[in-house]
C-alpha cells in the first residue's frame, strides 16, 4: 500500500508563487530554493524589485502561538535596533499567513557571509550582537514557546533513534547502552528557571550573515527559553586553550557590552554539545519521510553511519567526564 505523500512533495514553485502573490505581491521571476530541511525556503522578489525571503513552516509543528511568539520576539528585537529581520506584517497586523494549504511568512532578506570564528573582530561582533538579542530577551517570558529541557530531549532523541529501522542488534544494544549512560552524566547538570531567557536557539554560523564587524542573526525558528550559554556554545570551537581562551575573550568582551554572562554557565557547554549531537540523528530518524531528506543524506541508512555515531558519543562520554580545566 502506497504512503500518503508528504505535504512538502506538493509545494511546487507554481504553489509557491500563488501562495506569496495571494498576499498581494506580483513576482516577476521564479523563487530560488535555499538551503533548508526543517521548513520550505524561497529567496524571491517581487515587482518593485525588493528581495524576500519566504518561509514554509513544517506542517504540524509548531502552533501557530508559537510560530506568533517567533514573529513577535522579532518584532521586537527591531525595535530596539538588533539587526534580525521581522516578517512583514498585512495591513490588518498580521504577519502569519495561510495560502495554498501552508503557512508562510515573508521576511526582508539579510545579505552578508558566515563569520570566520578564528577572526577576532568578528567575535566580538557575534558577542555583541548575541548580547543585545539576550538583554531583550530576559526582559520578558515565552508562555507558547518550548523550554530546554535535558533530560527530556535526551529521552526522546534516544526513543527515536532506538525506533529507526537501520540499526542492527549489535548497534541498537550498543546505542541504548551509551545513550543510558550520557543521560547518567547529564544529571550532575541542571539549572534554575530563572537563568532561562527567551533565545535563538540555534546559533551556528549558517545563521550569522554580515560582513567586518557589523552581523545579524536570522532564523529564529528554534527560539526558546534556555540559558545564555544555549546562543554562545557553538562559537567556541578552538580545541586547545590558548585558542579557546582567545574566542572567549573576545565573545564575552562583546556580549558584556549588552549583558553580563554568568560564567557558571560555561560547564554547560559540553552537556549541551550531547544534547546537540543526539537531537540530530534523532532529527534524520523523525524526518525520513520528508522526500527532501533521503536525497540529502543518503547515509544515514548505512550500517557505517550509525557505527560512528555510536563511536562519537562514546567519545563525548569522555570529554563530559574529564573536561577541560578552562570548562571547569
Amino acid at each position: 500500500m502506497q504512503s500518503t505523500p508528504h505535504p512538502f512533495a506538493s509545494l511546487s514553485p507554481a504553489r509557491v508563487v500563488a501562495a506569496v502573490e495571494s498576499l498581494g505581491f506580483w513576482l516577476p521571476g521564479e523563487p530560488f530554493t535555499l538551503n533548508s530541511y526543517e521548513n520550505r525556503v524561497y529567496l524571491l522578489h517581487d515587482d518593485e524589485g525588493r528581495r524576500w525571503v519566504a518561509k514554509f513552516y513544517r506542517p504540524e509543528r509548531w502552533q501557530d502561538a508559537q510560530i506568533q511568539e517567533e514573529h513577535d520576539f522579532l518584532d521586537e528585537l527591531v525595535a530596539e535596533g538588533v539587526t534580525v529581520a521581522a516578517p512583514w506584517r498585512n495591513a490588518a497586523g498580521q504577519s502569519l499567513h495561510h495560502a495554498e494549504g501552508f503557512r508562510l511568512a515573508l521576511f526582508p532578506q539579510l545579505s552578508g557571509q558566515a563569520p570566520e570564528l578564528e577572526n577576532p573582530t568578528h567575535l566580538f561582533a557575534l558577542g555583541e550582537l548575541i548580547g543585545a538579542v539576550h538583554a531583550i530577551g530576559e526582559r520578558s517570558t515565552f508562555r507558547h514557546r518550548v523550554s530546554l529541557d535535558l533530560d527530556g530531549m535526551v529521552r526522546e532523541a534516544q526513543q527515536r533513534v532506538l525506533g529507526a529501522p537501520w540499526l542492527d542488534r549489535r548497534q541498537r544494544q550498543a546505542y541504548e547502552r551509551i545513550s543510558n549512560a550520557l543521560y547518567a552524566e547529564l544529571q550532575a547538570y541542571a539549572w534554575t528557571p530563572e537563568m532561562a531567557i527567551r533565545v535563538q536557539g540555534d546559533c551556528h554560523i549558517g545563521n550569522m550573515l554580515g560582513r567586518d564587524d557589523h552581523f545579524a542573526l536570522v532564523d529564529f525558528d528554534d527560539c526558546l527559553m534556555a540559558p545564555a550559554i544555549q546562543d554562545l556554545w557553538m562559537l567556541f570551537t578552538a580545541e586547545h586553550e590558548v585558542e579557546w581562551q582567545m574566542q572567549l575573550s573576545e565573545v564575552l568582551e562583546g556580549y558584556e557590552q549588552q549583558r553580563e554572562f554568568d560564567r557558571s554557565e560555561l560547564k554547560l557547554i559540553e552537556p549541551l554539545r550531547t544534547l546537540r549531537l543526539m537531537r540530530h540523528s534523532a532529527w534524520l530518524v523523525a524526518r525520513w519521510d520528508d522526500p527532501a531528506f533521503p536525497p540529502a543524506f543518503p547515509w544515514v541508512p548505512d550500517a557505517g553511519y550509525w557505527d560512528a555515531h555510536i563511536r562519537q558519543l562514546e567519545q563525548q562520554r569522555l570529554v563530559l567526564a574529564q573536561a577541560p580545566r578552562w570548562l571547569t
